[in-house]
Formats: C-alpha cells, structure tokens, sequence
C-alpha cells in the first residue's frame, strides 16, 4: 500500500475543501472497498479524508418519505423499523449484500460509491479502461461472464456490484450531495454513469462533491416487494443477476411496478418499459413473463456471458411472483 496522509474532519464543509482543493484526496468512512482497492494498488489516493465523526448517520421521516444519512450503517438502515416499514425492498436488498461483519462497517453513501469486481480491473497486469484510461478493456476478448449486458460499450463493459443501488433506484431515491459549489439533488436514475468513453467515471458527482444523505419518497409499496439475488455461493457473492420488484395490487390487478436489475450493467438498471407493461394487468406469471420479455429488449451477450440472457428475465419473474405472493 502506498503511503498517504490522513486527516480526521468534524465538519461537512472542512471535509469537503481538503478533497476539493486536492485531486489526490478521497473521503473514506467504513472503508470495507477503498481500502481493499488501496491494498492492491488499484486506487491510491494520497490523503484521506475521515469523514465518520460528520453529523450523517440519521434515518428519519421527511417531507413525505424517508431521509437515510450517508453515514448510516447497511446493518442499520436493514434492521431499522422505519424502513422495514415503509420501504421493506430496500431493507431486503441490503440484507442481501456482503456479510454481517461488512453491512455492520459499510455505510450508504460508501455502498453507492462501490467500485467494479471486475478481475481485470483488480489485476494491475491487465488493460483496463476503467483503471487506467486508454489501455484497452481485456474483458471484452476475456472471460466476461460476470459482465454487462445492458449499456456496455467498446471501452468497458464492466457491471455495478452494489444490491441497495437497485432497490434505491427501483424506489425513485434522490441523492443529496455538497460539494465546493452548494448543495444539489440527483435523481438516483442519474446518479451512475454508463460506461461510454469514459468508463473510469463511476458516477455523476463532481469534484469534492460529498453524498450527505437518500431521500426515497412514500409509496404504496410496502407489501408486495422482493429482492431475488442470483450468486455461485450463498454468502459474500456479488450477483451473477438480481432483481427488485415492488408491486402495488388490488383485487388482482397491478396498479403500479417499480422493478430494476442488478449485475447487467455498468449502472443499476431500471426497468420502466417492463413497469408500464405490468400497469393495469392481472398478477399473473403470464404477465411476468410478457414483462421479463419487455424487459429483455436491447440486452446483448458476450462470449461468456449468454446465460445472461435467460437468467436475467427468469430472476426477474421469480422476484415478481414472490412479490406478489408477499
């Protein structure tokens, strides 16, 4: 590991000059990505910036919905009654993600800013855009199993790994970030970025930009919700493919869908069309499945990775007939 220095802030704003004024500095709070990346030499910032002692740790009722701090624990947001209440999905989904001991170090605003486990962008031997611009993406003549098949393009095709990320953007979260220029809020679906020619940009935060909490209005969705999560072993695994389904039913009939996908692509795949489809139709696997269709268009497979193609939408109806079942 390099070497780095380290400073300690207390407040929003100290914390957000150090890292805006040096583009070698990043915020670290539970670490449980930054530091594995630092281990192996695939990030190496040369300040951080602990921002654990800022006031972002609060889950409360706000303007009609739910305000989670940055800060807050996965382990806490998971367990904590508001949520399991008011937006059950996105409590299964944190449920799904890592292990006990890395849920109770993560933190929110660190889980949205996870990066790839892609094995090339880990392996320092390997080209790779995301790592270093202008090198090539070796996975898109090497084993690409793990990869995109949503939104990729001919400089990376590299998949986003985080589960809460899916649920969030299923739920219509806004992110509230501050940075050297104020405050703004980013709808959640614009958050991430896809990977384009730029694929070393993860996200749409701008330089210094702090995430300082989620926003994830009320809904109806507090029922029928699922998260199914498709891994090789059933504990510490990053999706092979997932799915968030929320449903709103009554006397059979869906109202409203919320539905995203999770380990085809670059960003948390939101699945609008196959929502709209779903609207005004019986709860039905047959209506499942005529949405897993909608919601397949545009998919492209790489050499490795076809089983993609069918996993994605069986994934997807099996979440929607354990929502709706719920």
């Amino acid at each position: 590991m390099n070497q780095f220095q380290y400073v300690r802030a207390t407040k929003p704003q100290a914390a957000i000059d150090v890292v805006a004024k040096d583009p070698t500095a990043k915020f670290i709070a539970g670490g449980t990505n930054l530091v594995d990346l630092m281990k192996r030499g695939v990030m190496t910032p040369q300040k951080l910036v602990d921002i654990n002692r800022l006031p972002l740790n609060k889950i409360e009722t706000q303007n009609n919905g739910l305000r989670i701090g940055a800060l807050a624990l996965n382990s806490a947001v998971a367990n904590d009654a508001q949520v399991r209440a008011k937006q059950p999905l996105l409590a299964l989904a944190l449920s799904a993600g890592a292990s006990p001991q890395l849920r109770n170090m993560a933190t929110v605003g660190g889980n949205m800013l996870q990066r790839t486990r892609c094995t090339y962008f880990y392996d320092l031997t390997m080209p790779c855009n995301k790592r270093e611009p202008g090198t090539g993406c070796a996975a898109l003549e090497g084993i690409n199993r793990m990869h995109a098949i949503f939104g990729a393009s001919d400089k990376c095709i590299a998949v986003h790994p985080s589960d809460m990320s899916v649920a969030l953007v299923a739920l219509d979260a806004t992110a509230l970030v501050s940075g050297p220029k104020g405050d703004r809020r980013i709808p959640f679906g614009d958050f991430h970025r896809l990977p384009g020619d730029t694929p070393e940009r993860d996200s749409n935060l701008e330089a210094g930009e702090l995430i300082t909490a989620v926003d994830i209005p009320d809904g109806p969705f507090t029922k029928h919700v699922h998260y199914q999560k498709v891994r090789e072993r059933a504990s510490y695994a990053f999706a092979l493919v997932s799915a968030a389904a929320a449903l709103d039913i009554e006397n059979n009939t869906i109202k409203a869908a919320r539905l995203a996908l999770g380990g085809v692509a670059h960003k948390p795949w939101r699945l609008t069309t196959a929502e709209q489809a779903l609207v005004g139709q019986p709860a039905t696997e047959a209506s499942f499945r005529r949405a897993a269709e909608v919601a397949m268009q545009g998919a492209k497979a790489f050499k490795y990775n076809a089983y993609k193609l069918r996993l994605a939408p069986n994934a997807l109806v099996q979440a929607l007939k354990t929502a709706s079942a719920a």
